[in-house]
Parts: structure tokens; C-alpha cells; sequence
């Protein structure tokens, strides 16, 4: 397990692209069983008003620094080599290993033909890849035969790692509830990487994410669905953070 700071009583790994990788590779050698969550303000802020999502966070094999602000948070904790461990470049980063590792993969969430279109897409750029299958689930809980079909789908095309592509928290609460249930080693929560690589949603630029206004990007193409997510969470979790660093209220990290 890696070092873990304290950001609102969630631990977030202190990592980098590349010790998350050897992390991902070591764990599929060994065939050890874990889930990673992708975390940035959003999935720290949700944490906040249901402990049972806290508790996943906090029980995930990694629980990488997504967004900037959990990179700056790891600066002022004392890890200056710290860096953004963001979905899409991670995915892309494992894929680019698998090709020499033999490491297969299967692509589970997104609209209809996402998951499909992100397999074709990724085997386009990584020739070598092993796409064991996808599964695009429906807007809502798996129901017994769903749950029996992607079961045993996995059971057949025998994935080392799944990556999920739903929202947080809904994709962090499966890959909790399913980690048990289906014969996986590794899964991995990447949320709108499965658009971004697919092609269906455009990236903010570089220069944006470094600095953390990739949320404004992002507010800016899905205002609808974006705006009550981050004018709620964003200022409340500087406000929060700052009264942490403060010593002003302590968050309590198992």
C-alpha cells in the first residue's frame, strides 16, 4: 500500500503516473485483487455527506490524486515529487505496458457503443492491446440476469484489469459491490476517459489541466450537467480544506 495524505478524511495515494503504474503492473503480476478510485474535489466532496462512499474511497487499492488541487494538497504535506495521476493518461499509460505484458482488458459503462468504439479506438493506437470484451450496462442497478451475464462474460474472456467508465460515486460503489463477484484482478474507475478516448467528448487542453481550470473547460462544453457540481463542491472544499490546514477541524482518516 502507498503513503496516503489526509484531504477531508479521504486518503489520497501520494503518487505519480509512474509508480502507479509499477502499482497496476506489480498487482497483475501477483494477482492481487483491488479497485483503484480516480479522485479529485468532486469524489473528496461527496465523500463528505455519505460515510459509506468515504469508506470505499479509503478502502481502494489506490486512490489516486486526480485533480490538481489533491496534487497541491500532497505539495503542502511534504511530497514534492507528487504529481496528477489523471484517468484518460493513466488508462493510456497501461495500455502502452499491456502491449508487452500481455495484460487484457475489458471496458464496462458509457452510452450505447462506447465501450465498443473506445475498444476499437485504443486498439487502433495499441495494436497489441487485448480487448477481452465489453459490457455497456443500463442507466441503473444491474438486475439478476444482467448481473449473471456480465459474470459470467468475465468468467470467459478472463480480463486482468476492467476499467469503468461511469460517474462518481456510482462507479466507485460498484466496483466495491462487484470486486467480489466477478473474476477480475484489478478494477479501475476512469469515468470520462471512456468519452474523452472514444472521441465523443473533447479534452481540455494541456496548459488547463496543469493549472487546474480544467473544470472550468469542462463547466464551459456541459454547463447542464456541470454547473451544480462545481459551484456547490469547489468552494466548499476550499473552505473546508483551509479550515483543515488551519487545525481549525480535524477529519479523522482510518
Amino acid at each position: 500500500m502507498t503513503k496516503r495524505i489526509n484531504v477531508l478524511g479521504v486518503g489520497i495515494s501520494v503518487l505519480n503516473l509512474q509508480t502507479a503504474l509499477d502499482a497496476i503492473a506489480g498487482a497483475v503480476k501477483s494477482r492481487r485483487k483491488g479497485y483503484l478510485c480516480v479522485t479529485g474535489v468532486h469524489g473528496v466532496m461527496e465523500a463528505q455527506a455519505d460515510a459509506n462512499f468515504k469508506n470505499i474511497l479509503n478502502g481502494a487499492f489506490l486512490c489516486t490524486p486526480d485533480g490538481m488541487p489533491m496534487v497541491w494538497a500532497g505539495k503542502l504535506n511534504g511530497h514534492p515529487a507528487m504529481s496528477r495521476v489523471y484517468g484518460p493518461d493513466l488508462m493510456l499509460d497501461v495500455c502502452a505496458w499491456s502491449e508487452k505484458s500481455g495484460c487484457r482488458h475489458f471496458f464496462y459503462g458509457g452510452a450505447d457503443g462506447v465501450a465498443e468504439l473506445l475498444a476499437e479506438k485504443l486498439k487502433a493506437k495499441f495494436p497489441k492491446l487485448v480487448v477481452a470484451g465489453t459490457f455497456t450496462p443500463p442507466f441503473r442497478a444491474l438486475n439478476a440476469d444482467e448481473e449473471k451475464e456480465l459474470a459470467e462474460q468475465i468468467r470467459i474472456s478472463q480480463p486482468d484489469i476492467l476499467w469503468v467508465g461511469l460517474s462518481t460515486p456510482k462507479q466507485e460503489k460498484f466496483m466495491a459491490e462487484y470486486l467480489p463477484k466477478l473474476a477480475v484482478t484489478l478494477m479501475v474507475g476512469v469515468g470520462a476517459a471512456f468519452d474523452f478516448h472514444s472521441g465523443r467528448v473533447k479534452q481540455a487542453p494541456r496548459w488547463m489541466q496543469r493549472s487546474g481550470l480544467e473544470w472550468f473547460y469542462r463547466l464551459c462544453s456541459e454547463p447542464r450537467r456541470l454547473a451544480k457540481r462545481y459551484f456547490h463542491n469547489n468552494p466548499r472544499f476550499i473552505l473546508k480544506f483551509s479550515g483543515q490546514l488551519l487545525g481549525l477541524k480535524k477529519y479523522p482518516l482510518p
